[in-house]
């Protein structure tokens, strides 16, 4: 897929791997429009990057979603949705058997899974009516195995991937030509992970992983250490679930 000259929302694009994408999209010569929730880091984003078009929203806001849609709308549309914007509970806020480990799960879900839906369908018929298109979904390693400490934020993106799985085949049966990429990332270097002391990919290595992927066309885009682990699921499912929970994260649960 080629990139110049595409428009791309980017939710969750103010910092991260949302802003490396909009700087490297920029540089191919696509049309970049970010979102977040963070008007400070918006800001910030659009004083380094002149050309971004920067809108302050919440993907877990349904009238922050129609909102969106509608300023895009004016602006003349997208041509690739990129659902990037993710959220992560504490571990330690995720107790099994409490109410914050339900009001975690649910804001997770909220995020990850119901907001990408949420746009998807505010988007689905502007994406379908122009030329070469393409909806990105992030998912993680994540949801092909659990994290025992990140048990609801794994569960979110299963449903992501299953959801974006069934997207791609419904498309196809309709005769839609809207390409539907599953972007699967190993463990990257954000605010997100800053906890983590796992190896990380940076955010600059991700997105060059995720272009190179739309080059090919690839439907499924794994990244990094995510093509490795795929490999090791499939076959040593037991391995790949202990590569995810050595035994130190055992601990945290016993806090």
């Amino acid at each position: 897929m080629n990139l110049k000259g595409k428009t791309i929302l980017i939710t969750g694009g103010a910092s991260g791997i949302g802003l490396e994408a909009a700087r490297q999209f920029l540089a191919i010569g696509a049309k970049v429009i970010i979102t977040g929730r963070n008007q400070a880091k918006l800001d910030a984003a659009k004083k380094a990057h002149p050309a971004l078009v920067a809108i302050r929203s919440d993907v877990g806001n349904e009238a922050d979603a129609k909102a969106l849609f509608n300023t895009v709308k004016e602006l003349g549309g997208i041509d690739i949705l990129y659902n990037n914007a993710a959220v992560l509970v504490a571990p330690s806020n995720l107790g099994i058997a409490s109410d914050k480990h339900a009001e975690g799960a649910a804001y997770e879900m909220e995020v990850n899974y119901i907001g990408v839906i949420r746009l998807i369908n505010l988007f689905l018929d502007m994406l379908k009516s122009r030329n070469e298109t393409a909806i990105i979904n992030t998912t993680s390693i994540l949801s092909q195995a659990p994290s025992l400490i990140e048990a609801t934020y794994s569960s979110s993106k299963t449903a992501l991937a299953f959801y974006t799985t069934s997207l791609r085949e419904h498309l196809k049966i309709i005769g839609s030509k809207v390409k539907i990429v599953e972007l699967i990332p190993p463990l990257v270097a954000t605010e997100m992970t800053a906890e983590r002391k796992d190896k990380k990919i940076s955010p600059e290595d991700m997105v060059k992983g995720l272009i190179k992927g739309l080059s090919k066309e690839q439907h499924v885009i794994r990244v990094g250490d995510a093509k490795l682990f795929n490999l090791v699921n499939r076959f040593l499912p037991k391995t790949a679930f202990k590569i995810l929970n050595p035994q130190k994260d055992h601990q945290l649960l016993k806090k």
